[in-house]
């Protein structure tokens, strides 16, 4: 938060975005349970992937033929990267099973960190993603899932770059950027109407 502890617009923002894909997280916990748990590291950026490149298609073929908009892909990036920050947190346990209080408060954490990681960068960069294109964001995404297979193939060593959390941590907050941005559209839209 600001100095003055009150929260910025970004910060409001943010928390509505992850409040709504904590809801779908919770609501598919139910349905499914955390058998999530059984994925590797590179199977969900291999997932995270998957949802990028279809907005990218979307983006320059204009047109979509599945009735599934943009919007739930960002969703699935946002709980997918925030599924990783979980199991790299949980690196060397095998619990497969959470009490939902508890799987709530895990996924509370992991979005704790990444929005102070947020309000460090906004400080420094001044929000320059309010003045950025979707589309830039969504490229952004994709080349953070190349650095995040890579650091993979080399066995989660780097030599001077950040390792695999951070770039979850900023496909994230590009993710729910791209939300933010798409919602303040449509508001521009319907008041044009």
């Amino acid at each position: 938060m600001n100095r003055d502890s009150t929260p910025s617009q970004t910060e409001i923002e943010y928390r509505q975005v992850i409040s709504y894909c904590k809801a779908l997280f919770d609501k598919k916990n139910k349905d499914y349970g955390t058998s999530w748990r059984i994925l590797r590291l590179p199977s969900l950026t291999d997932q995270i992937f998957i949802k990028a490149q279809r907005i990218r298609s979307i983006q320059e073929k204009g047109a979509q033929k599945i009735e599934d908009g943009i919007e739930g892909e960002f969703i699935g990036i946002i709980n997918y990267c925030i599924i990783a920050l979980i199991q790299k947190s949980l690196e060397g346990s095998d619990q497969m099973e959470f009490a939902p209080e508890e799987l709530g408060r895990i996924y509370d954490e992991q979005v704790e960190i990444t929005l102070e990681l947020l309000r460090n960068k906004n400080h420094d960069y001044g929000e320059a993603w309010r003045d950025m294109r979707i589309s830039s964001m969504t490229d952004l995404i994709l080349m953070k899932i190349f650095r995040t297979k890579q650091i993979e193939n080399n066995d989660g060593k780097t030599l001077v770059s950040e390792g695999v959390e951070a770039n979850y941590q900023d496909m994230l907050n590009y993710a729910v950027f791209c939300l933010i941005t798409l919602k303040g559209e449509q508001q521009q839209q319907q008041q044009q109407q």
